[in-house]
């Protein structure tokens, strides 16, 4: 038992250890971390070192990890997101999935795969590769941008047919076609009650649930978590699969205000879990199932890259965008993604089709995300290079939609006294005003403003890039942490005017140093201020009076209220002039 055990840590050490240098090995060549995982496997397993096998616990934490993986997409559907275009992008995805799933059909059906095998390979290199084409966007801040919304709306309705294909490959049998439609059926039939649900629930519950533990890191962490088991029990307990209800917990969380926090807060759990996932797909395979049809797999993957640019490209068009984007949003979504990876598995797991099948998967899952890293990296350059070839495609009926996306706008970290009073005026200034804070009071305070609010710490990633920040005209931070002030001027935009907070002079000096315009010392400064007021006091009294109430006038403005409370001279007078 104790050998056991030590033999369990061990395996799981080399797979974090190695799944973390090759990490690092491929983001230095601009790889997703992702292919590196599915690398940990193949250098672990059968195919190189041959150290680790795929045992019990790994395989329970595999399944967890795709399960966290469907939850995490489920968190990022928001419909919100991409409302303002969502007719064309449903139009798109549909004819997508249709015209992909066929020419990946006749793809691998001329390359002398059965129907069976020709089946599952159509329905699994359907999808895009969801985190890797968030990721680079992101990275570029791109992902608000039309054709990343498209991409996006996309990616969302594909996440959909993907819990749907699941439902369909948890089946016995493809000859029995009752288990299929009662599987489908029962999908569709959760997922009409969990949209009523999740909207009630966003509505009613959920925001007073965290709201109640937001200020608790440790409680707002478990209560995410105990969200997705419940419907992952709920899942079970209809014969579906954990990956469903990860999905759909995820789903009805999307629809609250803290889902970016909480997106956050279980990254590193769900991150351990896909570590463990895409590794125990290289751990099944052996180099002879890897290496069985790397020519049919390097043939389907220039041919799918190719005509997933093309037809996504004439949807787009249709749908009467301009060139530039169609060729965007087109060049994004050309790879096969780790979906594939995830329908393949499940497909060897029932029995539908062998391992030389998830080999021919995974090599085009690696070449493909591997080159359409780049692709989506130098996309403008790619389409500055090509654009005659595509401006025969323009034409006076062909327009972009006019996308509401933060630009010249102001994004303010945390409301106190200080940042608070500033807020109307960067409104009547510069329109849009982001507050970005931890309380979760602060949403309730500000919600029938013009102000928008989003709650976490401005310390993540993602938040920042909701926020704007890089096309903010105006940042202003109320917090004393010297890394989050420093975070908001390095990602602030060469012409944005920066305005921190420290509590220290050298704090203050620092922060000028890394290029903030102003820097606010409420005690400094206010010890500065009595120090003027003692000497102008002291010297001429009426224009310290004066001064006084200039600032009770400043105070009764802000405060909202007319109420008298003028400087009565005599306060002053003690029985004679001061000893001062």
């Amino acid at each position: 038992m104790v050998e056991g055990t030590v033999t369990i840590a061990a395996d799981f050490a080399l797979i974090i250890l190695t799944a973390v240098a090759l990490g690092y090995l491929f983001r230095l060549s601009g790889q997703p971390t992702i292919v590196a995982y599915i690398f940990t496997g193949i250098v672990l397993g059968p195919v190189f070192l041959d150290v680790i096998t795929e045992g019990q616990l790994v395989e329970l934490m595999a399944e967890l990890g795709l399960g966290f993986l469907l939850f995490l997409l489920g968190l990022k559907l928001r419909i919100d997101d991409i409302r303002e275009i969502l007719r064309p992008v449903i139009n798109i995805a549909v004819w997508q999935t249709v015209l992909q799933t066929a020419l990946a059909f006749a793809v691998a059906y001329a390359l002398g795969f059965d129907l069976l095998q020709t089946t599952i390979i159509a329905l699994a290199t359907v999808f895009g590769a969801t985190p890797i084409i968030v990721k680079v966007l992101a990275d570029k801040d791109e992902l608000t941008s039309l054709p990343g919304k498209i991409d996006v709306g996309v990616l969302i309705l594909q996440d959909i047919y993907l819990v749907v294909l699941l439902a369909v490959l948890s089946a016995e049998s493809f000859d029995d076609p009752s288990t299929i439609a009662v599987n489908i059926g029962t999908i569709f039939l959760l997922m009409a009650g969990i949209g009523a649900f999740s909207y009630l629930a966003a509505r009613y519950f959920l925001p007073q649930l965290f709201r109640a533990v937001a200020g608790d890191r440790e409680a707002f962490f478990i209560v995410g978590i105990a969200w997705a088991f419940l419907f992952i029990h709920g899942s079970m307990e209809l014969n579906l699969s954990i990956e469903v209800g990860a999905f759909l917990a995820g789903l009805s969380l999307a629809q609250v205000q803290y889902t970016s926090e909480l997106t956050e807060r279980i990254r590193p759990l769900t991150d351990l879990f896909m570590v463990v996932f895409f590794s125990s797909i290289g751990l099944r395979i052996s180099a002879d199932d890897l290496f069985a049809f790397w020519q049919e797999a390097m043939i389907a993957s220039a041919a799918l890259m190719v005509g997933n640019f093309l037809i996504m490209f004439f949807l787009i068009d249709y749908e009467n965008f301009t060139p530039e984007t169609s060729f965007l949003g087109s060049l994004n979504m050309v790879q096969v993604s780790e979906f594939s990876l995830v329908v393949g598995a499940l497909a060897v797991s029932q029995g539908f089709i062998g391992e030389p099948i998830l080999g021919y998967l995974s090599l085009m899952a690696i070449v493909t995300m591997g080159l359409s890293t780049y692709l989506i990296k130098y996309n403008h350059q790619l389409y500055d290079l090509t654009e005659s070839v595509w401006a025969r495609f323009e034409s006076d009926d062909k327009q972009d939609v006019e996308l509401k996306t933060y630009a010249d706008h102001a994004v303010v970290i945390g409301v106190d006294d200080v940042t608070e009073p500033t807020l109307s005026v960067l409104h009547e200034k510069l329109g849009d005003v982001v507050i970005v804070d931890r309380n979760p009071s602060i949403s309730d305070r500000f919600a029938d403003t013009p102000y928008d609010v989003i709650y976490g710490d401005f310390k993540h990633g993602e938040l920042r890039k909701e926020a704007g920040i890089g096309r903010a005209a105006v940042v202003m931070s109320s917090s004393v942490q010297p890394e989050i002030n420093e975070l908001a001027i390095r990602e602030s935009s060469e012409g944005a005017i920066v305005i921190a907070e420290a509590d220290s002079v050298e704090q203050a000096l620092d922060l000028y140093d890394e290029g903030a315009h102003y820097v606010t010392l409420p005690t400094v400064l206010a010890g500065l201020k009595i120090r003027t007021y003692l000497t102008q006091y002291i010297r001429d009294r009426p224009a310290f009076l004066r001064a006084v109430e200039d600032d009770v006038d400043r105070l009764r403005q802000s405060a909202g209220t007319t109420r008298s409370s003028g400087v009565d001279p005599r306060r002053f007078d003690r029985g004679g002039e001061s000893d001062v």
